[in-house]
């Protein structure tokens, strides 16, 4: 055998044979990895909740110009009235979400109490006469001036939100949530006073959707079983008092499945209209702006039933792609909620994760049929400003609780700008100077030449 230069025997190397797939190499495997390693990193709620909301915005944005323009028309007014106001609001609403994003925890909790008032205040001052307005039979708005109208109850979702999860909270570092009492009061009177006043109006969505904030608080704060059956069981008595006692109610509920306008005594016009709407869609739609339905056809297509001019005209893609956003708010929420240790953050982050999701079941749910129509407008999609507002600043809140995660916060402290100084933790290097200069050429005779 012959020797290397040291000396020694060569080494022989083993032959390999061809290289076998191991399930580290499997793609679908390690496309699964990746996907995963960027779902949980620590920014994935921030971007999930201020993406999300924006693409929602934007879209509805454009699916309220489409589907209003006809009725409009149909008014003698321009046919872009009704998305100049929504364009108005959205901007406005724009605002208060990079306030609210902006702002600390304590302030938001300093800002529960004036809220609530100032919510309560506004909806008892819808019942005086010559104040309120009646709208589609329930009068729930008032009137500013001009064509501008606000319903205070939309405002008194976040004011419940805001002031349930502070008092929670408190009650929760005093270490009484552990006893029932604490626990519904003042919780439950206070929440039934709001409902009193929207029932007065008859606005029996909105109450629904009170109804579901106030129990996803206490499935939060750790409500024990019997408890929230027993509350859940009062809450059921009484819907089905308030509907049995309302013939519109009962007829709504009568269109549950109906495949025809007018279901014997009962008008499902909406509700029919609606399936129709979806059922033309196909699979991509017919087009932005060649609704079919919205040409009188279908009542309240820009507000309560947009999404089935959505259906209609982006298709089955269109509608898919909502419920995705949507699906991926209401997960980003639970994140925030899941992951934090403030009680004030966790209640709160729970509570609009519960208002944006409920709403947006009920609605969605009320135009494929499934559930009856409650007259709730889409979260962020829907036309009214009177929605739109506190509901970009609920979002606003969560984009701020996303900030407040350490990871999060740690991850934007060491995220590089594109142009400009890099960061280092919010300290930086000394820069370095080339000390280094160019020498002057050294004169040469004429002999070097």
């Amino acid at each position: 055998m012959p020797s290397s230069r040291t000396g020694r025997p060569p080494v022989r190397r083993a032959v390999r044979g061809p290289a076998v797939p191991g399930p580290r190499d499997n793609p679908v495997r390690t496309l699964y990895i990746r996907a995963r390693k960027a779902w949980d990193r620590p920014l994935t709620a921030y971007y999930l909740i201020l993406g999300g909301s924006l693409l929602i915005t934007v879209l509805g944005l454009v699916m309220v110009y489409s589907a209003s323009q006809i009725t409009a028309l149909q008014m003698s007014l321009p046919g872009s009235y009704f998305f100049r106001k929504q364009l108005l609001a959205a901007a406005i609403g724009g605002v208060l979400l990079l306030a609210a994003s902006r702002m600390p925890v304590r302030l938001h909790r300093a800002l529960a109490y004036p809220i609530l008032a100032g919510a309560v205040f506004l909806m008892a001052l819808v019942q005086v006469p010559g104040i309120g307005v009646a709208v589609n039979g329930n009068q729930n708005w008032i009137a500013l001036g001009g064509s501008f109208q606000i319903q205070p109850s939309e405002f008194g979702k976040l004011a419940l939100v805001l002031w349930g999860a502070d008092l929670l909270a408190r009650k929760q570092d005093r270490r009484l949530l552990s006893q029932w009492k604490h626990m519904l009061v003042p919780l439950v009177p206070a929440a039934l006073m709001l409902l009193g006043l929207i029932m007065l109006g008859g606005d029996m969505g909105t109450a629904i959707i009170l109804t579901a904030i106030l129990f996803g608080l206490l499935w939060l704060a750790g409500a024990p079983t019997r408890l929230f059956v027993g509350v859940l069981s009062v809450a059921a008595l009484i819907g089905v008092f308030l509907i049995r006692t309302s013939p519109n109610r009962m007829a709504r509920l009568a269109c549950l499945g109906a495949t025809e306008p007018q279901s014997g005594p009962v008008d499902c016009w909406q509700a029919v209209h609606g399936i129709y709407a979806l059922a033309s869609g196909g699979i991509f739609g017919s087009g932005l702006g060649a609704s079919v339905e919205k040409w009188g056809q279908l009542p309240e297509a820009h507000t309560d039933f947009i999404f089935a001019v959505t259906g209609e005209e982006l298709g089955l893609a269109g509608t898919l792609s909502v419920l995705a956003l949507f699906a991926a708010l209401g997960y980003a929420g639970i994140r925030v909620a899941g992951r934090t240790e403030d009680p004030f953050v966790r209640y709160a982050a729970g509570g609009v994760t519960t208002w944006i999701t409920a709403q947006a079941v009920i609605n969605i749910g009320a135009v494929l049929g499934l559930l009856p129509i409650a007259g709730v407008p889409l979260p962020l999609f829907s036309y009214g400003g009177s929605a739109l507002l506190p509901t970009m600043f609920a979002i606003g809140l969560l984009i701020a609780f996303a900030r407040e995660d350490p990871a999060a916060r740690m991850a934007l402290a060491m995220r590089q700008p594109r142009f400009g100084k890099k960061r280092n933790g919010g300290s930086q290097r000394p820069r370095r100077w080339n000390t280094m200069r160019r020498r002057a050429p050294v004169a040469r005779s004429s002999g070097e030449r």
